[in-house]
């Protein structure tokens, strides 16, 4: 009988799998990775610094956030806020789904995987500690890894104010322990100051 440690190992190693299919690189201290598998693994560096001792299912679902995202462009729906809505619900079920499948590969039950879907649909944000949890790795890795990307990209597209207000967004959906990670995190002095800017 296959142990709960070998099950769950088995996941992430067929979730990265998965992810390794990227076609889309992203360089990171002079080496390239397919864009979903580093985040991935960034995602569950951050959930170990952040909540060790995270439940197994929490731990699956953080590493599973952006599973196989690539197949299902944004550009695929429309370029406005509706559109915008409509792919980013559809992308929760297919996360899931993916997700889902694969664990059901290696022998995880229906409940633990029926709780993983439920974190990656964010259901009950605020309330359920995990679902929180969860989204907290989410911001804290968005500001450690892709916030300069996201101002270096964007700056000559949006203003100031856009930018700010994404920060702000971001800042509203963390919980209070949440905050005082992201507070401590190594941010390069122009980016704390984007940080600083927004929540001053």
């Amino acid at each position: 009988m296959i142990s709960d440690k070998a099950r769950f190992d088995q996941a992430i190693a067929k979730f990265d799998v998965a992810n390794a299919e990227d076609l889309i690189n992203e360089v990171f201290e002079g080496k390239e990775y397919p864009k979903e598998l580093l985040y991935a693994q960034r995602m569950t560096d951050m959930l170990g610094r952040f909540a060790p001792d995270a439940p197994e299912h929490v731990q699956l679902a953080v590493r599973a956030q952006h599973i196989c995202r690539w197949k299902v462009p944004r550009a695929d729906y429309p370029m406005d806020k509706p559109g915008y809505y409509q792919w980013r619900t559809y992308l929760y079920k297919f996360h899931g789904e993916t997700a889902g499948a694969i664990m059901r590969e290696v022998g995880y039950d229906e409940d633990t995987i029926a709780k993983l879907q439920a974190l990656l649909r964010k259901e009950k944000l605020k309330l359920n500690p995990e679902t929180q949890l969860l989204e907290d790795v989410v911001d804290l890795t968005f500001l450690q890894h892709y916030l300069e990307a996201f101002v270096q990209k964007y700056s000559s597209q949006y203003d100031e104010e856009k930018l700010l207000d994404i920060v702000r967004k971001t800042w509203k959906k963390m919980s209070e322990k949440g905050h005082e990670a992201a507070l401590k995190l190594d941010f390069k002095p122009e980016m704390l100051a984007v940080v600083q800017k927004a929540l001053g």
